[in-house]
């Protein structure tokens, strides 16, 4: 794919993006085939569709809050959404943390986030120990971490003091939301997914236990 083609994807997404942003995501893309042949951070399939089922997949949820300056990625694994988030916030001068209990995976996250000098910190540490050490962001965002009640117990320290989660969940979303209301009370808007038709993004505020 030329770096046209590319560009116009991203613009079909995001469409303010910048040829600067355009041009480290495509950066990113090449950094992160080249670590998950040393780490695995992904299936050798899952490489082939990289660009449009986890960079844009990723790119979209930073339309819905572009005015947030402080986010937090839960579980960040190989960067999605993370590090993609960590370049767009360039852009308005943003930052975001990622958690990450993998070392190797963190290692990598590290390496991204100083390649592409984003305002990106990498935190190598279970969720569950970094309530004191990290202050409530304005969002949280997790891809393919937990169940929804479970991503709500995780996040609960942060959300309950105003934090907004925006949660990509796929086909099987309304079981999710619908086991989480037997402990759960929270506002929600469903964005569908502009890469999967039967994806969503869950946009959660004022969660509390019931």
């Amino acid at each position: 794919m030329t770096k046209d083609k590319y560009f116009d994807s991203l613009k079909q997404i995001y469409p303010s993006v910048s040829r600067e942003t355009a041009d480290d995501l495509i950066g990113f893309e090449t950094l992160f085939k080249k670590w998950s042949k040393a780490i695995n951070l992904a299936s050798p399939n899952t490489l082939e569709t990289l660009w449009e089922r986890h960079i844009l997949d990723s790119v979209q949820l930073f339309k819905l809050a572009p005015q947030a300056k402080q986010w937090l990625d839960l579980g960040s694994g190989g960067g999605f959404p993370g590090v993609v988030l960590a370049i767009l916030l360039k852009e308005t001068g943003g930052s975001i943390r990622l958690v990450e209990s993998n070392s190797k995976k963190s290692a990598f996250l590290r390496n991204a986030l100083a390649q592409f000098q984003t305002h990106g910190q990498v935190v190598n540490a279970r969720i569950e120990s970094c309530y004191q050490q990290i202050q409530v962001p304005e969002i949280i965002t997790a891809r393919a971490l937990a169940s929804l009640d479970k991503l709500f117990e995780l996040t609960e320290p942060w959300m309950t003091k105003g934090a907004k989660a925006l949660f990509q969940k796929g086909r099987d979303y309304q079981r999710e939301i619908d086991e989480s209301l037997l402990n759960w009370k929270f506002d929600l808007v469903r964005h569908g997914s502009a890469i999967e038709a039967d994806s969503v993004i869950l946009e959660i505020s004022n969660l509390q236990r019931r």
